[in-house]
């Protein structure tokens, strides 16, 4: 194991492997390639525990999950590899040594740009947590040479820049495994021909075939020799298929497929690509998983007992027919067989309560893309249908049936071909149960189970906080590093003064690092004694960055009016991407910019107000941000977010969280008591009261409040410059169209409760540090080590 390495054979193998590479002395070498010779010395110490993990599953006949996700976004990976193999303290020390500081190559590495927010970083803990509890789990998903795109603010606006993460000699942490590759067929005609038996194969015409290549990443386990393994696919045409593909632009097509996470969809193009994208994905991976499987000797009708596939969101929903194809087609199971092993090998996690974001396809173009996938789709309708059309009411069957409307619903696909469905907060699994997915649990309530997102307290304590977490050492000792759950010791200190005080110190060097960096990349000064009241997400209307900045313009216009006025100082940070197509979510960037720069400039306000949008947020990013947080906000409106993993960092890095009772934000009130969170706005149940009642009345709001008035009419009559046509759609949706997501009815309880916020900072500073203590402490109810374990048992039956 790498903890057996002392720090002269460490240096020696660090100094040969620069020669190796780059032919150049540690003292010559640039950071980019000691950060490079420092990778793959890491992943040739973890190689053998790599290896014998991976032979170990068909050897041992081990039951392994496998998860399927369009994304995983694991940031930067080498302080994680040097933590979770015990040997972080001693290679930075042999480094120093040697006249390198592992800061310089920490910067040097690439953030992996493999996916977008919450859903990818969900994953990215998962597989974390799946070697940390020694479980045999494996990642599959695409290897994008693209992220979603680099974010940059001109005059305000947000503008998409290719996000090239991936280097022209690949990621270093991946090893390429072209003779594991496999083929991928699409488009065509497909149809049936009965052979001896009176047996079905499918017959193919015209496909076009993807090569499918593998790209594999170990997984290192916190410390306890597992490596599992993240398999990532991409796409390349070998010479036997180049008449597939005989122009340029048709071989761009192809490469298009690995190129960018979610593609844009707006165009039949786009669908097309996306669409491929998922089964692409999907295929590669499951003919991967049946062929380790096949090597077993094993009964193929007794896969589910060796195999857990798992769902993460609708987008590997096709993993369903597409086992089932791989059974029958090229293995000889027959349909009930293959049907039976198929539900007991699938599960779904799902994502969202918005119906918008359950995906569906136009059965036309799915029937096109993937003729026999869309053969088994219909015959999986078609025979639910039949089962369930005489025992419960025909709405129910209609509105749970997969293929409906000329549309193919994945989200019901995943439901009907897996045996379990889980929802990602009590919650949002109380709304999928009541409300979204009601028909489905009227047919399927055993299926129905809760499993509340976690984080990996290494990545978001060890890593992102290291002052804090020296602190809890000298506090608690370094237990809680191995179990997260011993931070609950830290609710004994809670009135030791001078505990508190060296919180607040802790606290105070974050946001000196927070400001050093804005001061290099905005030029703006920011006052660390102010309130570093922060909202770090992806940009969507419910997730209600809008009320935040209608609070902000409050406060300016009260400093505008009464320049005497006092007020705690505070400064307001913001980090999200918006959708390209997003046009709304745009606009409220925009207007972020142009109140940042009216107020950041205004001498009256001197440091009383400062406002900032740092561009491009990432995992880097929050690893900066989130430890420097004196305020988290988590405003959604009730019932739209699924659970939500920011606040659990924030509240793990001594946040105060300003939350809505929306998603995890219920536990996490339960887990520190109503004294240690600052709820305000309506509930779940108001808001579906409205919904029911349809009697929301947002112009009746803004005719009847002028604080209201004054603040939403800020956005068009000239207060804040340059927005005139983003003003003027922000003051539509809120006026005009109602306000969908309830802002004015909630934003006077949100200003109450901001207000008493800032009380309590300014005049009792030692209450607020025993409320950020008590956060840390019942953080641990919140590890995605913890969350796994429950999949683990629960779902997948692993060990």
């Amino acid at each position: 194991m790498a903890t057996d390495i002392n720090k002269a054979q460490f240096i020696k193998d660090f100094k040969d492997q620069l020669y190796e590479d780059f032919m150049v002395k540690n003292s010559d070498a640039t950071a980019e390639e000691q950060f490079v010779a420092l990778a793959k010395v890491i992943k040739n110490y973890v190689r053998p525990d790599w290896f014998r993990q991976k032979n170990g599953i068909v050897a041992d006949k081990k039951k392994t999950a496998y998860y399927f996700s369009i994304e995983f976004l694991p940031g930067k990976m080498l302080q994680t590899n040097l933590l979770n193999l015990g040997i972080y303290r001693m290679v930075e020390a042999a480094l120093a040594e040697n006249g390198v500081a592992l800061n310089d190559l920490v910067a040097a590495e690439r953030d992996m740009a493999l996916g977008n927010g919450g859903l990818g970083r969900l994953a990215a803990c998962f597989m974390d947590s799946l070697a940390t509890i020694g479980a045999p789990g494996f990642g599959n998903g695409i290897r994008y040479k693209y992220g979603l795109f680099k974010q940059k603010i001109v005059n305000g606006y947000q503008v998409e820049l290719p996000d090239a993460w991936l280097s022209s000699e690949g990621n270093v942490w991946e090893t390429k495994k072209p003779h594991s590759a496999v083929d991928v067929k699409i488009y065509g005609n497909v149809y049936l021909e009965p052979h001896d038996g009176g047996v079905l194969k499918p017959v193919y015409e015209n496909v076009k075939t993807l090569h499918a290549v593998p790209y594999d990443m170990p997984q290192i386990g916190f410390q306890n020799g597992v490596v599992n393994n993240l398999r990532l696919w991409d796409v390349e045409i070998p010479e036997k298929y180049e008449l597939d593909y005989p122009t340029l632009a048709d071989r761009r097509r192809v490469e298009d497929i690995t190129s960018v996470l979610y593609p844009d969809d707006s165009s039949r193009e786009g669908q097309s690509l996306r669409l491929i994208q998922e089964y692409f994905m999907v295929s590669a991976g499951l003919q991967t998983i049946v062929k380790s499987y096949a090597k077993m000797g094993l009964p193929m009708t007794a896969i589910q007992e060796k195999v857990a596939v798992h769902i993460n969101d609708t987008h590997p929903a096709m993993a369903v027919p597409e086992l089932m194809r791989i059974l029958m087609d090229d293995y000889g199971v027959k349909w009930s067989d293959a049907w039976t092993s198929t539900i007991a090998v699938m599960s779904y996690t799902n994502h969202t309560v918005l119906s918008e974001a359950l995906e569906k396809w136009d059965a036309a173009l799915f029937k096109e893309i993937v003729p026999r996938i869309h053969q088994i789709v219909g015959e999986i309708d078609r025979q639910f249908v039949a089962k369930w059309a005489s025992k419960v009411d025909a709405c129910v069957v209609d509105n749970t049936r997969i293929i409906r409307n000329g549309q193919i619903h994945m989200a019901n696909l995943a439901i009907i071909g897996g045996h379990s469905v889980n929802g990602v907060a009590k919650l949002h699994t109380e709304l999928l149960i009541e409300d979204v997915l009601k028909d489905f649990y009227t047919i399927f309530p055993e299926k129905f189970n809760n499993k509340t997102n976690g984080i990996v307290p290494r990545r978001w304590s060890q890593i992102a906080n290291p002052k804090l977490s020296n602190l809890i050492d000298d506090l608690i000792g370094k237990g809680w590093r191995r179990d997260i759950h011993e931070l609950k010791k830290l609710e004994n200190l809670t009135s030791d003064t001078a505990v508190l005080a060296q919180l607040d110190l802790v606290k105070t060097a974050n946001k000196q690092r927070l400001a050093d960096y804005a001061k290099k990349m905005l030029g703006i000064e920011l006052p660390v004694n102010a309130i570093f009241d922060v909202q770090v997400k992806r940009l969507h209307a419910y997730k209600r960055q809008l009320l935040n900045v209608m609070h902000i313009i409050k406060l300016y216009q009260d400093l505008k009016a009464n320049s005497e006025l006092e007020l705690t100082p505070r400064v307001f940070i913001f980090g999200a991407k918006a959708a390209p197509g997003y046009h709304f979510a745009k606009s409220v960037i925009k207007i972020i910019n142009e109140l940042a720069a009216l107020v950041n400039n205004d001498a009256e306000i001197g440091d009383k107000l400062k406002v900032v949008f740092l561009e491009n947020y990432n995992v880097s990013l929050a690893e900066l941000i989130i430890p420097a947080a004196d305020v988290s906000e988590q405003i959604s409106t009730a019932g739209k977010e699924a659970s939500g993993t920011s606040n659990m960092k924030f509240m793990m890095n001594g946040a105060l969280t300003l939350a809505t009772l929306d998603g995890a934000n219920i536990e996490i009130k339960d887990a520190v008591g109503e004294d240690n969170i600052i709820i305000f706005g309506m509930d779940k149940n108001a808001v579906y009261d409205h919904y029911q009642k349809h009697d929301y009345n947002a112009r009746a709001i803004y005719d009847n409040n002028p604080e209201i008035k004054r603040v939403v009419d800020a956005f068009v009559d000239g207060t804040i410059p340059n927005i005139h046509y983003e003003g003027h759609e922000i003051w539509d949706a809120l006026v005009s169209y109602n306000d969908e997501y309830f802002l004015l009815e909630d934003f006077d309880d949100y200003v109450k409760k901001q207000a008493e916020l800032a009380t309590l900072y300014a005049n009792d500073k030692q209450t607020w540090q025993q409320k950020a203590l008590i956060n840390i402490a019942n953080s641990e109810r919140f590890s995605s080590d913890d969350t796994i374990e429950l999949y683990a048992k629960e779902i997948w039956e692993i060990n």
